[in-house]
């Protein structure tokens, strides 16, 4: 069972993802640790450490989202000691994507891992990704 104060900061988080499929960063952005061990890592591109690289990737991924909005998350997992947790979702959101003119619905597969900094809850690492069913062995042949 997660401790009361972690519960409302993951619900701050679902909310800040509900804007951010808007294409608004800036509260998500808000809940993440600024140290230099934070990681992002999301379907667009790779991995991003350290807090000016994870912002930006934000910022740039934001931009593609339009006019969106979080529909569920279907936990999976969650664990959390004292001073460190981690939840595993699959989430799921609609949004005007790309250059698209339809409302398209999107499932991610997502591992968040919160850590303790001064008192609150802070994201220290963020990975998601598309795959919510199983795949072939070759879906992870590279081109």
């Amino acid at each position: 069972m997660l401790a009361s104060d972690l519960t409302k900061f993951i619900e701050q988080d679902h909310l800040a993802l509900d804007a951010f499929v808007k294409g608004d960063p800036e509260p998500l952005k808000n809940l993440y640790s600024r140290q230099d061990d934070v990681i992002i890592a999301n379907p667009f591109g790779p991995p991003a450490k350290g807090w000016r690289k994870a912002a930006e990737i934000m910022e740039r991924a934001a931009t593609n989202y339009r006019h969106g909005k979080a529909i569920g998350f279907d936990r999976i997992s969650e664990y959390a000691t004292a001073d460190l947790g981690y939840i595993i979702e699959v989430e799921r959101l609609q949004s005007k994507v790309g250059g698209g003119n339809k409302l398209v619905p999107i499932a991610l597969r997502v591992t968040t891992i919160f850590r303790r900094e001064e008192g609150g809850w802070r994201i220290v690492l963020r990975h998601a990704d598309p795959i919510t069913s199983a795949r072939p062995p070759t879906s992870i042949v590279g081109e």
